[in-house]
Parts: C-alpha cells; structure tokens; sequence
C-alpha cells in the first residue's frame, strides 16, 4: 500500500501541481464517434484531468461525414475543459507537456490535394458504399479489405471514376489529419496504419508486396497515380512523430495558453487505443471496446490459416498482429431507448439524469429471462459487414407469445449489441485462437457488473474490467503520449510496470445460465437477419 505525503501525492512522487507545471503531464486526445475527449496524465499514466465535447456525424447525400471545420471546433473546445479542469483541480493552468498525442475513429477517407485541401467530405468507417473495391481488393491480395478500410475507399473512387481523384496528392485518417496540421508531418502510427493498408508484421509497415500489386491496378486505371505515393509513413509506438508547431498550438488553443515545441507521439487509432487503455498489447490477450461501434481484438501469435470477412487484420501500436471483429453497431440504440424512457420519467414529473437511466436500464437486465424471453432486437443503424448488410434498421421484434418486460426488454438490447460480435468470435475460435484474457472498457462498463456479465456470456470467455476501464481512448493515448516521454524501449513492460502495477481489476466468469440463454437469443438473431434485411429493402 502507498503512502500520501501531505499535498495529496503518493509518497516519494511530486504532487500534481508541480508535474503540470514543470510541463511533466502528457495529453492525450481521441475524435471519437459521438464525443471528443482529452486527458492529462503524470509520467505513470495517472489521471489529473479531463476534458470533452459532444459532437455527431451528419448523413450528407447518403454519406456518413463530419465537417473539418467541427472538427476544430471540438477539438479547441475539448482542450480548454482539460485546461480549465487541470487549473480547477490543482491551481496550474497547463502551458506545456513532456508529450502529446492524438487518436480517432479509424479508417475511413481522407483526400487532399498538393496544396493540403480537401477534395471530398471525409468519408468515415461509418459508409459501406465501397462493395465492389473491397471484394476485389480481397480477391487480388489475398487478405481481408473491409469495406471501411482507406484503400477500398480510394479503389472505389478509382472505379467509379470519381473526379477527384486526379487531383488526389495524400490520403490519410482523421487522426493522421489532425496530426499533420499539429505537426507538419504526414505520418500514422502502425496500428492506425493497418486500417489504412495491409501491414507486415516483420517490417512494421505496408507490405511492400502487396502495395505493389494495389499500385499496379491503380496506375492501370489511372495512369501516373499509385497508392504508395499517396500513403503517410508509418511508426510505431516509442518514436517521436514530429512536434506542436506555433500553428498547431494555436488549431488546439487559440487564447495563446499552449506552447509551440511539445514532441507528439504517433497518431493512433481508436482500436490501439483501446489496446492500450486495458492493457492488452500483448500476444494471447484481447478487449472489447464497446461504444457507438463495438470490437473486439485479438492479439495473435500466429497469423490465421484463412481469408474471413468477418475478421480484420490490424496491429498493436507497436506492430504486432491483430485479428479485429469490427461492428459498426455498437451501444448507440441501447442509449437511445435510455432516453426514451428518461423523457418518460421526466414526462412523470421524476428527475431523470441520463448517467442514472442508463444505468437504471442495464440493471434491469439482469432481471429478465436468461435468453430475453423470446423477444428480439438488432442495433443496426448503419450497415454491417459482418453479417452482409449495407445498410440497418433498428428493430425490436417480438412473437405473440414472447414475454415482454422491462427487464426482457433490456437485455435483449445489451445482447443485440453483443450479437454481431459474437458471430465473429465464433470465427477466431474456429481458427484456434486462444486468449489468456479479454478485457473490456467503454462507458457501457461503468455501470458495474451487467455488461461485464452478459459480455461473457455472449463470447464464452471470461471478462476483465480494470479500475481503468471508463477512462478510454483518451486515457490510452495520454498513455502512449507518456510512454514516449519516458524513453522507455518497450510497450508491454513499460504498461505492465508503472501504468498497470498497482491496477486492479473486476473478473467475470460466464454464468452457464447466461451462456445458454445467450445461444438461445443468437440462434433466434440468426434466423431473424431475413426480417433485417427486409425491413431495409422495404423501408
């Protein structure tokens, strides 16, 4: 057990006013779905403050996009609340940090041209208009390119002869966009990367091979362009990316507070984020990081013996092999329904603060029958890949003799989110793949043992949840961020020995009640995709 000396700090650690103002803190920034968030760390990756701006995407001519300009806007306002909170919390208002870095939502389509503008809205993972690219891209290298993946974005501008494309000088991510306009430097971290293009875990960058060949069809169809010339170099964790330019500390503070000169570690994306916030960047461990989409990430010690749509191939920060089970459906219905039913309470005349519905509405699950009583529900607001649909349709279906309740109904919409994953992780087990844990974070793990539960349930494996868990993306990068101001050489043991020594964490076990109830509820998912599929073509 620590002890505290009498300003607060662990003993034999400077407090946290003095770290802050040495400029020994580490920001961390993450674009995420619905919320951009900041946090500040000490050298060992503890919390000292926090910061974040709601913001959503916009369906624009049928494309899921965010304007460039919210996102300047959200990210100036999400670093003035770490700022205020920082100065609220320990009296320094920061000026500078031993390090920074930024992460996002990954993959999606970013493109500009020589002069650095956007030639077309951002794209993000969000849109599955890129079918045809994708299936061929597959087909010709002999690897799964999901539809969101970057590459099948700019082979499907490329067949469709998009007329943007002959002005195309760069591609990136949202996070390797805000990192050149921080830095100068048109760079992404290895595990941002591999959402880009196929990496090879041996070189820790594309897999020359393979770019060659996408270089080859590309120039065929359009002759002079090439892949390789539009893509940002790679790095993994550990080296410096570049530094906050004067410009790029005005972009994040325009009151003139921040200071030009703080190193920036590799722009990551949200999966190796995840990674790393529950320390699980070593092989034969995995997490599920659950939020408006949900994925799970394995990492392997041996690549798979087969091609599966189901299964994203990615990397940790540092580039190891990853299989990725990418949902686009996460928990966004589910937080849906918990404000529907927060305007019912407020309709009662009962205050109805929406952290509490949330959490009111996950507990009643545990209540409901172990497979949801016979109802069913899909938490499809976009399409999903996994199981072949284009586009979604929430639905909540039910037989005349299913039983509805409050509590049936709510686990059935914890397993709707868990379901599409769990028809992945039924592919990994098929492959062989063996995890020693699987740990879990997000906001839908905050409310203390029903996700966790249910969770095992649905993928037959026990559940982690660390003291860290609700911290996130952001908390990851902030990590990230420290770890390359501490020089240390080596990610799992920098995690292991000073940001996860004294974290504790939660174990799940599958409740064989819940396990099967869960089989009961996914053979009826299964059966019911016929009635999703429907409901898109007819509505």
């Amino acid at each position: 057990m620590s002890t505290s000396t009498p300003d607060g700090g662990p003993e034999g650690r400077p407090d946290a006013g003095t770290v802050i103002a040495a400029g020994g803190a580490a920001l961390g920034i993450e674009l995420g779905s619905t919320r951009i968030k900041a946090s500040l760390v000490d050298p060992d990756g503890r919390p000292l403050a926090s910061g974040s701006h709601s913001w959503e995407n916009q369906y624009v001519d049928r494309v899921w996009t965010y304007s460039l300009d919210a996102v300047w806007a959200g990210l100036q306002e999400c670093v003035a609340a770490v700022l205020d909170d920082a100065e609220r919390q320990h009296g320094v208002r920061p000026t500078t940090f031993a390090a920074l870095g930024v992460s996002a939502m990954m993959h999606g389509y970013l493109a500009f041209d020589a002069a650095g503008e956007l030639l077309v809205p951002f794209r993000t993972w969000r849109n599955t208009s890129t079918g045809r690219a994708a299936a061929e891209l597959t087909e010709v290298l002999g690897y799964n390119i999901p539809l969101r993946w970057s590459v099948a974005h700019l082979y499907q501008a490329v067949l469709d002869e998009e007329p943007h494309v002959a002005e195309v000088a760069s591609i990136t991510t949202l996070a390797g966009y805000v990192h050149r306009r921080l830095t100068g430097r048109h760079v992404l971290g290895v595990g941002d990367a591999s959402g880009v293009f196929p990496v090879d875990p041996a070189t820790r960058t594309y897999d020359a091979a393979r770019l060659a060949q996408v270089d080859a069809l590309v120039s065929a169809r359009r002759p002079g362009l090439t892949l390789s010339a539009l893509l940002p170099e790679v790095l993994v964790a550990g080296q410096e990316a570049g530094r906050l330019t004067e410009e790029g500390a005005r972009l994040l503070d325009p009151t003139g507070t921040l200071t030009a000169g703080v190193p920036l570690c590799p722009p990551e994306g949200d999966a190796g984020t995840g990674m790393v916030a529950t320390n699980a960047v070593a092989r034969r461990t995995g997490n599920v990081s659950v939020g408006t989409s949900i994925f799970a990430m394995a990492v392997l010690e041996e690549p798979l013996t087969g091609v599966h749509h189901e299964i994203d191939l990615v990397t940790t920060p540092v580039g190891d092999l990853v299989a990725m089970v990418h949902c686009n459906n996460g928990a966004s219905e589910l937080g849906a329904w918990a404000e529907v039913f927060g305007q019912f309470a407020t309709a009662l005349g009962q205050s109805a603060d929406p952290d509490a519905v949330f959490g009111a509405l996950l507990r009643a699950a545990l209540d409901g029958d172990a497979d949801g009583g016979g109802l069913l529900a899909y938490n499809y607001l976009s399409g999903e890949p996994v199981t072949g649909l284009d586009e979604g349709r929430p639905l909540v279906v039910r037989t005349p003799d299913s039983r509805l309740t409050l509590a049936n109904f709510a686990r059935t919409q914890v397993y709707s989110a868990f379901g599409t994953l769990a028809l992945g992780m039924q592919v990994l087990a098929d492959e062989g793949v063996e995890l020693d844990a699987m740990y879990a974070h997000g906001g839908m793990f905050r409310t203390a043992g029903v996700a966790q539960r249910l969770l095992a349930a649905a993928i037959g494996t026990p559940v982690a949840v660390g003291s860290a868990a609700g911290e996130g993306g952001p908390w990851g990068i902030a990590v990230l961020a420290a770890f390359l101001a501490s020089g240390a050489d080596d990610l799992p043991t920098f995690l292991r020995n000073r940001v996860f020594v004294d974290g504790a964490s939660d174990v799940v076990e599958p409740d064989p009640a819940d396990v099967a109830g869960f089989a009961t509820f996914l053979d009826r998912y299964r059966a019911g995709l016929a009635v999703e599929r429907a409901a898109t073509q007819a509505l």
